[in-house]
């Protein structure tokens, strides 16, 4: 072999090292920022409460494992990326895998900044914004239908699953089926538990530990849901709408980060930011309101994604605030995702509260066949509808997920970030119908 075209191979081998890359990072930078990280690691000076930090370390672990789960074969077709980046990383932390230092920081990072919150306004706000606004009256009150039709079908289907495997009704519907369908956590289990204990006059505590496993497990089922629901409209791409829940043919088509490149302008990006962040402050203001003077909790998610959709239909946002919402959407998706979601890992997944409903097969076949049910429903109602069934069953499986860190876990795992709006109707709505009603439910039969 010549030295020419030795020369040329290396040549050829470098550009191809340089063309490689870990999630978005090339790799060479990527190797830069692990190696940061490892001295950083081992020296013992990772920096308490401190934000790049944090984020430095969620993007080193982040992009490599969703690398390693699109690579898995058979999972990386059922939102395998998703399951690794957001699963695995609870694993290591029960395992002692992760350095001491990585865990806090992470979980200081993730509980003190509400940083969730943050990701999920700028995707409601952005997506929403840049969504045509005939489209998005026509979903919306198909949706709701859609979500009462699941909650009705998805609760008969569970307890009668769970009566059938020798559990009572009692503890099938009140402790495993509706707990799934409450809409995560902080505005679901936690609410359920102390009407519950309430009511039958038991430790809030003790229901919420017996009921916080069913949530998770049911999260995780919608999860794998999600990722067959992308690979069916994947081999049947009448099936689905790509990210729209309606075909309207006077809608243009949301640049997003499937297809091609998304414009950029920075002042209209970073106006539709602002107009994000305003609207927040304005929904923990009303909050605070209704709370204080009129005795009624509205969380502030629910006011800013009624007061985005609101002004989005009545036309109030103007153009510029729309191609900003655009591409304020492509960043939130493809620059915070997959960060985020080591994070919910790291932080906000127990993975003992998770195993623990293992030991019941019972329960385990409840919670399947409770979200399964869910999925079915919102498949087959919304082609009767006329809405893409695909898109709809994976919006409205975030019912029975984990509040906001489940929604965000579903809708990767189908690759439907764009649906976040419909989402975030799903698990709040769902999840105030399923809690007040089964509140009521048991208040009656005790």
């Amino acid at each position: 072999m010549s030295a020419q075209t030795e020369t040329k191979q290396t040549k050829t081998f470098v550009e191809k090292l340089k063309g490689f890359k870990i999630g978005f990072i090339p790799l060479p930078l990527y190797l830069l920022l692990a190696i940061g990280y490892a001295l950083m690691t081992f020296a013992d000076k990772v920096p308490e409460n401190d934000m790049l930090a944090a984020l430095g370390i969620m993007t080193v672990f982040a992009y490599l494992l969703e690398e390693i789960g699109k690579n898995i074969p058979v999972l990386n077709s059922l939102g395998g990326k998703v399951l690794v980046v957001t699963f695995f990383p609870a694993f290591m932390v029960y395992k002692n895998w992760l350095p001491e230092s990585t865990v806090k920081v992470v979980s200081d990072f993730m509980s003190n900044t509400n940083f969730l919150m943050f990701f999920i306004t700028l995707l409601v706000v952005g997506s929403i914004a840049s969504m045509n606004r005939h489209t998005l009256i026509k979903a919306s009150s198909r949706i709701i239908i859609i979500l009462i039709l699941c909650d009705i079908i998805g609760s008969l289907v569970g307890t009668g699953v769970g009566m059938m495997l020798g559990m009572s009704a009692w503890k099938t519907y009140f402790f495993i089926v509706a707990p799934i369908m409450a809409g995560g956590v902080g505005e679901g289990a936690m609410p359920l538990s102390m009407g519950y204990a309430a009511i039958i006059a038991k430790d809030q505590d003790g229901i919420f530990g017996q009921i916080l496993p069913c949530v998770m497990l049911g999260s995780l089922v919608a999860v794998l849901c999600a990722g067959a629901l992308k690979k069916l409209g994947d081999v049947r791409p009448d099936l689905t709408g790509n990210g729209k829940l309606i075909d309207d043919p006077n809608e243009e088509k949301l640049a997003s980060l499937k297809g091609g490149k998304v414009e950029v302008n920075i002042e209209q990006t970073l106006i539709a930011g602002v107009v994000a962040i305003s609207i927040y402050f304005l929904a923990v203001w009303v909050e605070h309101i209704f709370k204080t003077y009129v005795g009624f909790h509205i969380p502030s998610p629910v006011i800013l994604l009624v007061s985005v959709m609101g002004a989005k239909m009545l036309g109030f946002i103007p153009k510029e605030i729309e191609e900003g919402g655009n591409s304020l959407y492509g960043f939130t998706v493809k620059g915070i995702t997959p960060p985020l979601l080591f994070g919910v890992g790291v932080a906000k997944t127990d993975w003992n509260k998770l195993i623990e409903v293992f030991n019941s097969p019972a329960a385990i076949m409840t919670i399947i066949a409770t979200v399964l049910a869910i999925v079915a429903t919102a498949y087959f109602v919304s082609k009767a509808l006329g809405l893409y069934p695909v898109d709809t069953a994976i919006a409205v499986s975030c019912c029975s997920g984990q509040g906001g860190t489940g929604a965000l876990a579903i809708l990767g795992a189908g690759d439907r970030m764009e649906l976040m709006p419909f989402a975030q109707v799903a698990v709040r709505l769902g999840g105030a119908m399923t809690v007040t009603f089964a509140i009521f439910l048991m208040g009656i039969l005790s």
